[in-house]
């Protein structure tokens, strides 16, 4: 059988544990050599029965699994649904919730839930390539993350009626090159000008356009080069997932799902869906989230 283009080939080619060694194999090294995530040495020769490769170097732990060293690592889930796990959070444009997920590949909604944030911490990479590169403006705009204030309590209501519409949501900044269509966003404290201007400076080429504007739609729609902007779109897209599939976010846990979100809106275009889940799959390694991280007793590590 050749590559998944859907989801139910996916699901049939990764039923056969041997396609989903041969896969792990080719994404994690791209000369098809096997080295231990040890001590670095391809003297490794693969086990079939046990399922795993055994280093012929000295040290501690010779015997070793392709989850090693990867998002997977310590999990007793096998990656005859981890694969499929990926498939879907990387091309289900509204996310998948934990729910779903437990049904449709037959795990608990505990885990469901672990091996999601999992997936969202390796979808998070760190480009060198700064906005505005290709001479085109970038926009660049925040928007908060919460409740209505039809549903909040009497007291936020009232600040809210006063103007006070953003009180205790949390910040979400956000920069999309108008060339590239490329976009980077992120949970940040407060939308001081100190803060937001740290954002541009870190991510936008120094001398480039940068857009921080807005229009009011009952006067105008354009006003030069500012009109609607194309990350509204974003925004819509990240509130339409939160609210519609995932219903209620922690503020902790928000980084993670605009993570997914930038993903999946920068690989939508030029790839198919088994083109985005590979590079899904491909910055699996060198990264790990335990369950303590996650749940915050103890500090998350970021990628390299």
């Amino acid at each position: 059988m050749d590559a998944p283009k859907t989801l139910r080939e996916a699901i049939l080619f990764f039923a056969d544990s041997e396609n989903c060694r041969k896969f792990m194999v080719a994404i994690r090294w791209e000369d098809g050599v096997v080295r231990c995530p040890y001590c670095d040495s391809d003297a490794v020769i693969y086990l079939a029965n046990a399922k795993l490769y055994y280093c012929k170097a000295k040290h501690p732990k010779q015997k070793f699994s392709l989850k090693v060293g990867t998002i997977f690592e310590d999990s007793a889930i096998g990656l005859e649904k981890w694969l499929p796990a990926y498939w879907l959070l990387a091309n289900c444009k509204n996310g998948i919730s934990s729910y779903e997920l437990a049904r449709a590949i037959g795990v608990t909604q505990k885990s469901a839930w672990f091996m999601l944030h999992r997936i969202r911490f390796s979808m998070q990479s760190v480009s060198n390539r700064r906005l505005g590169q290709d001479g085109g403006p970038t926009e660049c705009d925040e928007t908060f993350i919460g409740g209505k204030p039809k549903n909040m309590h009497l007291r936020k209501r009232k600040l809210a009626k006063n103007g006070n519409f953003h009180i205790d949501k949390p910040a979400v900044f956000g920069m999309l090159d108008r060339e590239t269509r490329e976009v980077r966003a992120k949970v940040i404290p407060d939308v001081k000008r100190e803060t937001l201007q740290a954002h541009i400076l870190d991510q936008v080429v120094p001398g480039s356009k940068v857009i921080h504007d807005t229009v009011n739609h009952l006067q105008e729609y354009v006003r030069g080069e500012v009109h609607t902007q194309g990350i509204e779109n974003f925004w819509s897209l990240l509130k339409r997932t939160l609210s519609g599939t995932y219903v209620a976010v922690e503020p902790f846990h928000l980084d993670r799902y605009v993570v997914e979100q930038v993903f999946r809106f920068n690989n939508r275009k030029n790839k198919d869906d088994y083109d985005r889940f590979t590079l899904a799959v491909s910055q699996s390694a060198g990264k790990r989230l335990t369950l303590a991280e996650l749940t915050g007793k103890t500090p998350q590590q970021r990628p390299a």
